[in-house]
């Protein structure tokens, strides 16, 4: 891969979306948006998917059924591919990789390895302390006390309460192909501990 997927002209829609966010500015720059986002980003998905797995572009459209804001539409586009994710606005990409909302069951279990393979363990926190030298965040508030079952004290408590096993970073908007999959392929430690340890079977939303 190169070149670049995204431009400007992606963060200048955002940018008016995000100070007219209603159907009839949208469908007056409807043109723009399926040339300036869906697209590029369909083109991506199609390009990770064949090295990480099926995925999916989110929806543009917002669940507003039970929010406080009714705007109808997101002022940013995203796309998941296996356990990789990307999100584009006119802010710039945010991407990484990893299991971002696990199910009771998958964080049930990973926090069991954590507790009972102290190697597994130890090879999680190395992961998590690589990426995060390179400029990662891991994703999701920590629970501010131990979960329940588990000790205050526990050696490995830092762990123990996390509530989501992903690691995102920020890149402009005109980062290369190159750039977004090297930005991926630093994360697939991350997702080999999660596909061996927490479930097989693992998505990414």
């Amino acid at each position: 891969m190169s070149g670049a997927y995204f431009d400007g002209d992606l963060a200048g829609f955002f940018a008016g979306l995000r100070q007219n966010n209603n159907r009839e500015w949208f469908d007056a720059h409807r043109d723009e948006w399926e040339r300036v986002v869906r697209v590029p980003i369909e083109l991506l998905l199609g390009e990770a998917e064949q090295q990480y797995g099926p995925g999916k572009v989110l929806r543009q459209n917002r669940d507003v059924r039970f929010a406080r804001d009714k705007s109808p539409y997101r002022t940013s586009a995203a796309m998941v591919a296996g356990l990789m994710y990307l999100r584009a606005s006119d802010e710039g990409l945010e991407l990484g990789g990893g299991l971002y909302s696990p199910t009771r069951e998958q964080l049930g279990a990973a926090r069991t390895v954590i507790d009972e393979r102290p190697h597994a363990a130890t090879a999680l926190e190395k992961i998590l302390d690589d990426l995060e030298g390179k400029g990662y965040t891991v994703t999701g508030p920590s629970l501010r006390t131990a979960p329940r079952g588990f000790p205050r004290d526990h050696p490995r408590i830092e762990l123990l309460r996390l509530q989501s096993f992903a690691a995102l970073r920020q890149l402009p908007l005109s980062a290369s192909r190159d750039v977004i999959g090297a930005t991926w392929d630093e994360t697939e430690p991350l997702i080999r501990w999660i596909r061996k340890w927490v479930d097989s079977g693992a998505d990414s939303v």
